[in-house]
Protein backbone atom coordinates (compact mmCIF):
# COMPACT_ATOMS: atom_id res chain seq x y z
CA UNK A 1 0.00 0.00 0.00
CA UNK A 2 1.48 3.08 -0.95
CA UNK A 3 2.16 5.97 1.28
CA UNK A 4 0.63 8.81 0.83
CA UNK A 5 2.62 11.19 3.47
CA UNK A 6 6.23 11.34 3.69
CA UNK A 7 8.03 14.56 6.10
CA UNK A 8 9.46 16.99 3.85
CA UNK A 9 8.61 15.21 0.52
CA UNK A 10 6.85 18.30 -0.90
CA UNK A 11 10.62 20.07 -0.35
CA UNK A 12 12.33 17.51 -1.91
CA UNK A 13 10.40 17.34 -5.17
CA UNK A 14 10.29 21.38 -5.45
CA UNK A 15 13.79 21.31 -4.81
CA UNK A 16 14.79 18.28 -7.45
CA UNK A 17 16.97 19.24 -10.69
CA UNK A 18 15.24 15.79 -12.20
CA UNK A 19 11.81 17.02 -11.51
CA UNK A 20 10.15 19.50 -13.99
CA UNK A 21 8.03 21.61 -11.85
CA UNK A 22 5.53 23.32 -14.85
CA UNK A 23 5.41 20.48 -17.39
CA UNK A 24 2.50 21.99 -18.55
CA UNK A 25 5.31 24.53 -20.36
CA UNK A 26 6.65 22.33 -22.11
CA UNK A 27 4.04 20.93 -24.12
CA UNK A 28 5.22 20.35 -27.35
CA UNK A 29 8.53 21.25 -26.35
CA UNK A 30 10.16 18.25 -24.47
CA UNK A 31 12.77 17.56 -26.61
CA UNK A 32 13.63 21.09 -25.81
CA UNK A 33 14.36 19.99 -22.34
CA UNK A 34 16.28 16.70 -23.29
CA UNK A 35 18.61 18.49 -25.88
CA UNK A 36 17.59 16.55 -28.64
CA UNK A 37 15.22 14.55 -30.65
CA UNK A 38 15.29 11.37 -29.28
CA UNK A 39 12.02 9.59 -29.33
CA UNK A 40 10.18 10.27 -25.73
CA UNK A 41 8.32 7.29 -23.81
CA UNK A 42 6.74 7.71 -20.43
CA UNK A 43 5.53 5.59 -17.42
CA UNK A 44 2.67 6.70 -15.65
CA UNK A 45 2.85 5.52 -12.04
CA UNK A 46 6.05 4.71 -11.78
CA UNK A 47 6.01 4.10 -8.34
CA UNK A 48 9.67 3.98 -6.54
CA UNK A 49 11.04 4.47 -10.10
CA UNK A 50 12.75 1.34 -11.02
CA UNK A 51 11.21 0.02 -13.71
CA UNK A 52 11.88 3.08 -15.47
CA UNK A 53 15.36 4.16 -14.35
CA UNK A 54 16.44 0.98 -15.10
CA UNK A 55 15.28 1.87 -19.02
CA UNK A 56 16.93 4.80 -18.87
CA UNK A 57 19.93 3.39 -18.20
CA UNK A 58 19.95 0.35 -20.62
CA UNK A 59 18.68 3.01 -23.59
CA UNK A 60 20.94 6.51 -24.02
CA UNK A 61 19.11 7.30 -26.82
CA UNK A 62 15.65 7.14 -25.64
CA UNK A 63 14.28 10.12 -23.45
CA UNK A 64 12.47 9.04 -20.59
CA UNK A 65 9.41 10.66 -18.15
CA UNK A 66 8.39 9.58 -14.96
CA UNK A 67 4.88 10.53 -14.03
CA UNK A 68 3.97 9.83 -10.57
CA UNK A 69 0.68 11.34 -8.34
CA UNK A 70 1.95 11.09 -4.57
CA UNK A 71 4.88 13.13 -3.53
CA UNK A 72 5.73 10.56 -1.19
CA UNK A 73 6.38 8.24 -4.00
CA UNK A 74 7.93 10.66 -6.51
CA UNK A 75 10.69 11.23 -3.41
CA UNK A 76 11.79 7.54 -3.39
CA UNK A 77 12.37 7.65 -7.50
CA UNK A 78 14.15 11.51 -7.12
CA UNK A 79 16.36 9.11 -4.40
CA UNK A 80 17.06 6.78 -7.00
CA UNK A 81 17.94 9.42 -9.62
CA UNK A 82 20.30 11.53 -7.32
CA UNK A 83 22.07 8.02 -7.53
CA UNK A 84 22.18 7.30 -10.96
CA UNK A 85 22.08 11.24 -12.32
CA UNK A 86 20.84 9.55 -15.78
CA UNK A 87 20.79 12.37 -18.48
CA UNK A 88 17.81 10.82 -20.41
CA UNK A 89 15.02 10.86 -17.83
CA UNK A 90 12.88 13.33 -15.93
CA UNK A 91 10.17 13.31 -13.47
CA UNK A 92 6.75 14.94 -13.32
CA UNK A 93 4.37 14.90 -10.35
CA UNK A 94 0.83 15.52 -11.44
CA UNK A 95 -2.35 13.28 -12.74
CA UNK A 96 -2.64 11.26 -15.65
CA UNK A 97 -5.78 13.46 -16.35
CA UNK A 98 -3.25 16.19 -17.25
CA UNK A 99 -1.59 14.53 -19.83
CA UNK A 100 -3.08 16.31 -23.12
CA UNK A 101 -1.68 19.28 -21.24
CA UNK A 102 1.24 18.33 -20.94
CA UNK A 103 1.92 16.67 -24.10
CA UNK A 104 1.68 17.57 -27.47
CA UNK A 105 0.06 15.53 -30.69
CA UNK A 106 2.19 12.98 -31.65
CA UNK A 107 4.85 13.84 -29.01
CA UNK A 108 5.16 10.72 -27.13
CA UNK A 109 6.20 7.41 -28.60
CA UNK A 110 5.91 4.73 -25.99
CA UNK A 111 3.34 4.87 -22.63
CA UNK A 112 4.30 2.12 -20.22
CA UNK A 113 1.47 1.40 -17.64
CA UNK A 114 2.55 -1.25 -14.76
CA UNK A 115 0.96 -2.48 -11.99
CA UNK A 116 -1.65 0.84 -12.09
CA UNK A 117 -4.59 1.31 -9.32
CA UNK A 118 -7.70 -1.69 -10.15
CA UNK A 119 -10.40 0.67 -8.69
CA UNK A 120 -12.40 -2.05 -8.06
CA UNK A 121 -15.65 -0.51 -7.67
CA UNK A 122 -17.83 -0.41 -11.08
CA UNK A 123 -18.36 3.19 -10.61
CA UNK A 124 -14.45 4.19 -10.82
CA UNK A 125 -14.10 2.32 -13.84
CA UNK A 126 -13.25 5.66 -15.96
CA UNK A 127 -10.32 6.48 -13.37
CA UNK A 128 -8.35 3.06 -14.48
CA UNK A 129 -5.76 4.42 -16.90
CA UNK A 130 -6.92 1.40 -19.15
CA UNK A 131 -9.93 2.30 -19.75
CA UNK A 132 -11.44 3.93 -23.50
CA UNK A 133 -11.56 7.06 -21.87
CA UNK A 134 -8.05 7.19 -21.05
CA UNK A 135 -7.25 5.57 -24.04
CA UNK A 136 -8.71 8.29 -26.24
CA UNK A 137 -5.92 10.74 -24.06
CA UNK A 138 -3.27 8.40 -25.23
CA UNK A 139 -4.64 8.49 -28.73
CA UNK A 140 -4.17 12.33 -28.46
CA UNK A 141 -0.31 12.34 -27.26
CA UNK A 142 1.24 9.26 -28.84
CA UNK A 143 2.90 9.07 -32.33
CA UNK A 144 1.18 6.63 -35.26
CA UNK A 145 3.15 3.86 -34.54
CA UNK A 146 2.95 4.25 -30.72
CA UNK A 147 2.65 1.42 -28.63
CA UNK A 148 0.45 1.36 -24.96
CA UNK A 149 2.31 -1.50 -23.06
CA UNK A 150 0.33 -2.25 -19.88
CA UNK A 151 1.10 -5.18 -16.74
CA UNK A 152 -0.87 -5.78 -13.89
CA UNK A 153 -1.14 -8.82 -11.65
CA UNK A 154 -4.65 -8.33 -11.46
CA UNK A 155 -6.62 -10.40 -13.57
CA UNK A 156 -9.67 -8.47 -13.41
CA UNK A 157 -8.50 -5.55 -14.53
CA UNK A 158 -6.70 -7.13 -17.11
CA UNK A 159 -9.17 -8.86 -18.36
CA UNK A 160 -11.10 -5.65 -18.29
CA UNK A 161 -8.52 -3.99 -20.08
CA UNK A 162 -8.30 -6.32 -23.24
CA UNK A 163 -12.27 -5.37 -23.39
CA UNK A 164 -11.38 -2.15 -23.42
CA UNK A 165 -8.62 -2.39 -25.68
CA UNK A 166 -11.50 -3.21 -28.35
CA UNK A 167 -14.13 -0.52 -27.25
CA UNK A 168 -11.85 2.33 -27.64
CA UNK A 169 -10.87 1.13 -31.87
CA UNK A 170 -7.49 -0.01 -30.97
CA UNK A 171 -5.68 -3.39 -31.60
CA UNK A 172 -4.29 -5.66 -29.30
CA UNK A 173 -0.35 -6.24 -30.94
CA UNK A 174 -0.30 -9.28 -28.19
CA UNK A 175 -1.16 -10.31 -24.95
CA UNK A 176 -0.30 -12.87 -22.20
CA UNK A 177 -1.50 -14.16 -19.46
CA UNK A 178 2.01 -15.11 -17.61
CA UNK A 179 4.46 -12.97 -19.16
CA UNK A 180 7.30 -15.09 -16.94
CA UNK A 181 6.13 -18.25 -18.62
CA UNK A 182 5.85 -16.58 -22.28
CA UNK A 183 7.66 -15.53 -25.44
CA UNK A 184 7.34 -12.07 -24.21
CA UNK A 185 9.82 -12.27 -21.42
CA UNK A 186 12.80 -11.63 -23.34
CA UNK A 187 14.07 -8.01 -22.30
CA UNK A 188 11.26 -7.96 -19.93
CA UNK A 189 12.69 -5.36 -16.98
CA UNK A 190 10.31 -5.93 -13.82
CA UNK A 191 8.90 -3.43 -11.72
CA UNK A 192 9.31 -3.39 -7.48
CA UNK A 193 5.89 -5.01 -7.43
CA UNK A 194 6.42 -7.33 -10.61
CA UNK A 195 9.40 -8.77 -8.49
CA UNK A 196 7.59 -9.56 -5.19
CA UNK A 197 4.16 -10.66 -7.04
CA UNK A 198 6.28 -12.82 -9.07
CA UNK A 199 8.35 -14.80 -6.43
CA UNK A 200 5.07 -15.60 -4.93
CA UNK A 201 4.26 -17.34 -7.90
CA UNK A 202 1.54 -14.66 -9.32
CA UNK A 203 1.37 -15.01 -12.68
CA UNK A 204 1.81 -11.27 -14.58
CA UNK A 205 -0.60 -10.30 -17.30
CA UNK A 206 0.69 -8.09 -19.97
CA UNK A 207 -0.53 -6.52 -23.54
CA UNK A 208 0.91 -4.54 -25.97
CA UNK A 209 -1.75 -2.36 -28.15
CA UNK A 210 -1.80 0.06 -30.78
CA UNK A 211 -4.27 2.12 -33.18
CA UNK A 212 -4.61 2.18 -36.90
CA UNK A 213 -4.77 5.92 -38.10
Amino acid sequence: MRLRNVKGSREKIEGSAFVIQEPKEYRGKWNAVFKNDNPIHIEIGMGKGQFISTLASQNPDINYIGIEKFSSVLVRAIEKQDELQLPNLFLIRMDAEELEEVFAEGEVTRIYLNFSDPWPKDRHAKRRLTSRQFFARYDKVLKEDGRVIFKTDNRILFDFSLEEVVEAGWILENHTFDLHNSEYVEGNVMTEYEEKFSSLGTPINRLVAYREK
